[in-house]
This record gives structure tokens, sequence and C-alpha cells, in this order.
């Protein structure tokens, strides 16, 4: 219907949905028929879509607004980070303070236990992640631990590179040796074996 009357060729009243897109936004109009049952006769009016681009706009400007917030919280948690980093500054400028430039990782990893979570963005874990991998490699500390291998799949590996190198198929071999490279084992073929 439009304004309680049935749409028309005949009355007149006939409206496209490419007429309708020239005076509102089709997100508007989609908004509008969602608000109502799809078996439910849907009335059209001027009136109707002023207020579903209204209802739409709350919405949107609710999203906005989370956003907003998200994103300065954790640009501001993000901010406060920069005392981490300057307290291990200062140790380490302290002729070479490592003890003190420890307590400051400790520091930084307590902020991070205690602002990061499932709720934060991938971005903001990404950039403590990065800090934490920086920091503690001035000190020469890995935390950026690889998925270790168990022995037994080493074995297999070696095992499979074998029987690959019997059977001629060596790019197989030399790729099953540069996956073991990766995980920092080296392989040295020698009269006595691998």
């Amino acid at each position: 219907n439009i304004d309680n009357r049935k749409m028309s060729k005949s009355l007149g009243n006939f409206r496209t949905v490419r007429e309708i897109s020239e005076q509102y936004d089709l997100q508007v109009l989609r908004f509008f028929m969602l608000s109502a049952h799809y078996r439910s006769p849907l009335n059209f009016s001027a009136d109707l879509m002023e207020a579903s681009k209204n209802g739409l706009e709350r919405i949107v400007n609710a999203a906005d607004n989370l956003k907003f917030l998200m994103g300065n919280a954790e640009a501001e948690n993000y901010a406060k980070t920069e005392e981490f980093v300057a307290g291990f500054e200062k140790a380490m400028d302290d002729d070479f303070n490592t003890a003190d430039a420890v307590a400051a990782i400790f520091d930084l990893v307590k902020y991070i236990n205690t602002t990061a979570g499932a709720e934060s963005s991938k971005e903001y874990l990404q950039k403590l992640f990065d800090l934490l991998v920086k920091l503690t490699g001035v000190l020469g500390l890995i935390v950026d631990k690889k998925e270790e291998i168990l022995d037994e799949d080493i074995e297999k590996l070696i095992e499979e590179r074998q029987a690959a190198r019997k059977a001629k198929d060596f790019a197989r071999a030399d790729a099953i040796r540069d996956e073991l490279l990766e995980k920092g084992i080296i392989l040295k073929d020698t009269r006595e074996g691998v």
C-alpha cells in the first residue's frame, strides 16, 4: 500500500525501487521493509520512510559510538604503554640495568593481562604483542616461540625424506629438508647416514 491505498498503475501511485532510491538510501528501504512481518501488508508513506531513516540512524550511531569508544579506549590504553617503554629505556640507559629493565617488562605484562581480552581488536593485540617482542628482543629473550614439533614427527619427516631420496624424488626431499630447517633442524648426509 501507498498512503493506506493499494499500489497500482491505474491509480498512479505505483513506485519502483529505482524511484524510491532517488529519494531514500536503499538501506533505509531495507530497514523499512524489515520493520514489518513479511506476510503482513506493507504501507509505504513518506512519514514511515522518515521514521525508518531515523530508526536506522539510531542503530548506526550506536555502532559508530561503540567503534569510537573502542578505538579511543584502545588508543589510550596503548598510549599508556609508553611509560613502560620509558621505564625500560631508563633502566638500560642506567649502566645497562637489566634487572630494572626486566621489571619494566613485567609491568608491561601485567598491563597487557589487564587490558587485553577477547573483545580487543586484532590491531590492538598485535601492537601489544609487537611491543613485548621488541622489548624482550633487546634483552635477547625469545618470547615468540614457534610451535614445538614432537620427536616422532621429526623422525617421520626424516624417514619420508630418505624414502624420497631413494625414489629419486629430490624435489620432495629438498622440501622436507627445508621444512625441518625452518624448525631449526639441520640435516647432514654422511657416509654413516643422516
